[in-house]
């Protein structure tokens, strides 16, 4: 199986995950943890009430005459993220083709490009009797005015243009680092400002920037359509897919198949889920119901960390036979609560252990699915807050769905299914340590 492994994903997602265009959506994607955080907890505060009935008139007379003013930290977080993760994913990509490639760009220039690139794309322009206007449309559904489509804020600074605004970077950046290499730049004499300079050596890049953008709009919108629309058709067919129980389990099985042969498989996993499960996220709020949201894996699934080894922490701690497992149970109590589990994964070890690698893969796998069908089904509000991942089993699924208890009693229970399914193995493999350490013993004592 680790021959398998190690062939067939290992390679394929060890060059995955050192591409360019990859690490720098997993810095974006961190880049925009404070944000969603502070954005969320302004958002639980107001949807407190739903989940608590008993609150209602004291936030009416509280809070609620402030929320207005509040709420403005939820819409400059949540409602433009997709801002935040066009700049911070420029810059790494910048930096990255400075770094290794060796081109003399600046990676501030290249996140103010791929910016302005985003910019150009969100107005909604029609073709209209030969000529194209923006969209001016005030309806009961919708409110879109000289082309900005408004929500909470500008509709197309949210979550929903996060993919858009990748896309945009990429091609601004690459079309910056062309002109760079090309020497298609204003070079001004040493003796002028490092800043001054900077913005000269810009000028031509955002010229061939700002013109091929609007052949690509004013192509799409010769067609009907624009690159918002475009994009929308694949990313929605893969964001379905991630919405099913199946894609949900084929996400568990490949972040930890790539764990078992010692890769940082959450990392490389959801650093493509980012973008989706914050969008779903922003969509729960609005109303919809998407079980994969938020911090949905670490609130219900990995518990204790990859592979769901919260229960079994606990176990080895303080009901393990064998000495090695006690002290490594004992010095990874802590750090398990909080969902990191690095100790027990390669301390144990996990990876590469064929004792252990076929719970690490189920107990994520039924977490997922216990999790996934309580809220598919309403039983358990879905995830519409983002809490720090570190947070406890429990209070992370709390606070996240907005205040709703039974999803913090499915936290609690995912992880008692997660260590039902864990137990006969570590029992096993608790007792085959602990004969060797017998055995140990009596050669030495001999």
């Amino acid at each position: 199986m680790f021959n398998f492994l190690q062939k067939y994903l290992m390679g394929p997602m060890g060059k995955l995950a050192q591409m360019k265009i990859v690490r720098a959506v997993m810095a974006a994607g961190m880049a925009s943890i404070p944000f969603t955080i502070v954005g969320s907890m302004f958002l639980v505060l107001n949807v407190l009430p739903v989940a608590f009935s008993g609150l209602e008139s004291f936030f009416e007379a509280t809070f609620f005459k402030v929320s207005d003013l509040y709420m403005v930290a939820n819409t400059m977080t949540m409602g433009i993220l997709a801002i935040y993760f066009a700049i911070v994913f420029a810059y790494e990509l910048t930096a990255i083709e400075r770094d290794e490639k060796g081109i003399n760009v600046n990676p501030l220039t290249g996140a103010l490009l791929a910016v302005f690139a985003f910019f150009m794309c969100i107005p909604e322009i029609a073709l209209t009797d030969g000529k194209m206007t923006l969209i001016n449309s005030i309806t009961d559904t919708e409110k879109v005015v000289n082309g900005i489509r408004m929500g909470s804020f500008a509709d197309r600074l949210g979550t929903s243009g996060i993919f858009t605004g990748i896309i945009m970077s990429v091609i601004a950046v690459e079309l910056y680092c062309l002109c760079v290499k090309r020497n298609l730049v204003i070079k001004m004499p040493d003796v002028v400002p490092p800043g001054v300079s900077r913005s000269f050596t810009a000028l031509i890049p955002t010229f061939v920037i700002a013109f091929v953008v609007m052949i690509i709009n004013g192509i799409l919108i010769a067609l009907g359509t624009d690159i918002f629309k475009v994009i929308y058709i694949p990313f929605s067919f893969v964001t379905n897919l991630t919405n099913t129980w199946l894609g949900i389990m084929v996400i568990y099985f490949l972040i930890h198949a790539l764990w078992i042969v010692g890769i940082h498989g959450a990392n490389i996993i959801t650093s493509f889920l980012t973008p989706i499960v914050l969008a779903n996220m922003a969509a729960n709020a609005a109303g919809a119901n998407y079980p994969l949201a938020g911090e949905f894996n670490n609130s219900y699934v990995t518990v204790g960390g990859s592979g769901a080894t919260l229960g079994l922490i606990i176990f080895i701690a303080f009901m393990a036979k064998s000495d090695q497992l006690k002290v490594l149970g004992k010095a990874s109590l802590v750090p398990g609560i909080f969902n990191i589990n690095e100790p027990i994964i390669f301390g144990m070890p996990i990876v590469y252990n064929p004792f252990l690698a076929l719970p690490f893969f189920l107990a994520p796998m039924a977490s997922a699915s216990l999790a996934y069908f309580a809220i598919k089904f309403e039983f358990v509000k879905p995830m519409l807050a983002q809490m720090p991942w570190p947070s406890p089993v429990g209070i992370g699924a709390f606070i996240g769905s907005g205040g709703d208890w039974k999803a913090a009693v499915l936290a609690i229970l995912c992880a008692i299914l997660a260590f039902v399914i864990w137990f006969p193995f570590i029992k096993f493999y608790d007792n085959k340590l602990l004969k060797e350490e017998q055995e140990k013993a009596k050669e030495l004592a001999a």
